[in-house]
Order: structure tokens, then C-alpha cells, then sequence
């Protein structure tokens, strides 16, 4: 569990490095610290001995303000994404994730669409205690997005699963947890969906409160506690759709979480 809450962490801390018209990333090595592009930041920071400055090394928490290139920006977190996996007779497959960003979008209606608002997931400040924010608003750039719509093949090239959630930044550790328990413990769509969440956003470690067993959620917030995390135990509404294939046919998984729902025609 500390692996895989680290690994989630550094998910959301390395979400700018893709973006070509990004800032410099500052990367700390043996040699002192050296500034990239953000679009070779990825390839530099594989190399041994490289790490992002913006990234925990202990891999949870929160990393200390002198460490960090880059102060937290501030936007939007509220319930208006939505997905669906469709799989047809023929075998084409689709995994979509829409979003308006926030209730009713930019409250504008063309043609009985309304019109998303995905300016604010940009930071709404460019920047915080005279360091910058990474995700704040330029010209021709991306902004930070979490949506993660997944069709996923076997090394032969066959079609495994499709999958994705709603859930704003917490969207990347719903699907992860998903896709593992589905391949490496063999469990159905619906098995892995029903799992109670575990996941970091590069700060607190979150523990979804239902669906445990009373001594298991004890045992797993203060063994974590103990390796220094900031454990927050509530509610954690994911809300993924998948479709696996199997030998056997398609099984689907709905998330009782939100509202959903499976159906074949």
C-alpha cells in the first residue's frame, strides 16, 4: 500500500511534464539541479538518479515548500464529468469521458448543447507566495486534466478491458485500482469496481470509509500512520463503467456509487 499511494502521488506531481509550451521543470541529480522543458522533463527524469524536485522522495505527503519548484494552483473540483464504454457486435470499442467542468459549464446553450467551462482547469491564480503555478493560464498551452478514458490491449493485441470514472483529480487512482485488481488478482469489472478506494493526490493518503471490514480499516490507517502518512478516512464517490472481454463473453461493471447502468442489446 505505501507503493502504491506514492505511485498515485507522483501521478498528479508529474501532470504538467506532457505539455510543450510549459515553464522549466527544475530535476535534482548527483550533479545539483539542472532545468528542462516540460516536454523532455519526462525523458530526462528517467535517467537513474534523477528525480523532479516537485516529487515527495519519501513517496507521500506533501512535499516541503523549499523543495518545490512550482506553489499549488487553485480550481474547480465539482461533480459534472460523466462516461460510458460501449463494445459493439463487430468488436469497435468506446470509452468516453465528457465534462462541462462545473454545473451547467459556461451557462451557455448552442443548439441544445451546453457549452463547457474547461478554462478553470487552469489554476484561477498565476501565482502563489511569489513562486508561479504551473497549471496557470498561456497561450496555446493544455491545462491539467485527469480524465483518463482507457482501452487496453494484451501483449498479442486482443482487446482486454475498457474502463474510466468521473471524479475530478481523483480520477486517475479510481481507474488504476481497477485495472490492477481486474488483471493481477483476476477479479470481474464489478468485483474490482465494489473495492473501497485507497489513493493520494500528492498530499493526503484517502481511504474510502464504507465497504471495509472494521479491523481491516483500523489496521491499514495506522500501519500507514506509522510510515508517516496523512490518513483522511470519508467518502470517496467514484463513478467507473467498464467492460472486460473474456473467453466466456463481455462482463461489465457498474459503479453503485453514482448512478449507472449496464445493458445488451
Amino acid at each position: 500500500m505505501q507503493r502504491w499511494t506514492g505511485s498515485g502521488g507522483i501521478s498528479i506531481a508529474g501532470d504538467y511534464w506532457g505539455d510543450p509550451h510549459g515553464p522549466l521543470v527544475v530535476l535534482q541529480h548527483g550533479g545539483g539541479q539542472t532545468r528542462h522543458p516540460w516536454k523532455n522533463a519526462g525523458e530526462t527524469l528517467g535517467r537513474a538518479g534523477n528525480h523532479a524536485v516537485a516529487i515527495d522522495a519519501r513517496g507521500h505527503g506533501e512535499p516541503a515548500p523549499a523543495q518545490q519548484g512550482f506553489a499549488p494552483g487553485k480550481s474547480f473540483e465539482l461533480p459534472s464529468t460523466s462516461h460510458f464504454s460501449i463494445i459493439d457486435n463487430k468488436g469497435n470499442v468506446v470509452a468516453m469521458t465528457t465534462s462541462i467542468e462545473n454545473v451547467f459549464g459556461s451557462r451557455v446553450m448552442v443548439r441544445g448543447f451546453l457549452l463547457n467551462n474547461q478554462l478553470t482547469d487552469f489554476s484561477f491564480r498565476p501565482q502563489r507566495d511569489g513562486k508561479p503555478v504551473a497549471n496557470a493560464v498561456a497561450a496555446g498551452k493544455r491545462p491539467r486534466s485527469s480524465m483518463a478514458p482507457i482501452i487496453a490491449f494484451d501483449p498479442t493485441g486482443e482487446l482486454m478491458l475498457t474502463i474510466d470514472s468521473p471524479g475530478g483529480s481523483r480520477i486517475i487512482g479510481y481507474v488504476v485500482q481497477s485495472i490492477f485488481a481486474m488483471i493481477y488478482w483476476g477479479l470481474t469489472p464489478q468485483e474490482a469496481i465494489v473495492l473501497p478506494r485507497v489513493l493520494s493526490r500528492n498530499g493526503a493518503t484517502e481511504i474510502e470509509s464504507d465497504g471495509w471490514a472494521p479491523d481491516d480499516l483500523e489496521a491499514l490507517t495506522s500501519g500507514l500512520e506509522a510510515l508517516g502518512h496523512d490518513v483522511r478516512v470519508g467518502e470517496l464517490t467514484s463513478g467507473l463503467h467498464a467492460i472486460a472481454k473474456t473467453a466466456d463473453g463481455l462482463l461489465s461493471g457498474v459503479d453503485p456509487r453514482r448512478a449507472g447502468a449496464a445493458a445488451g442489446y
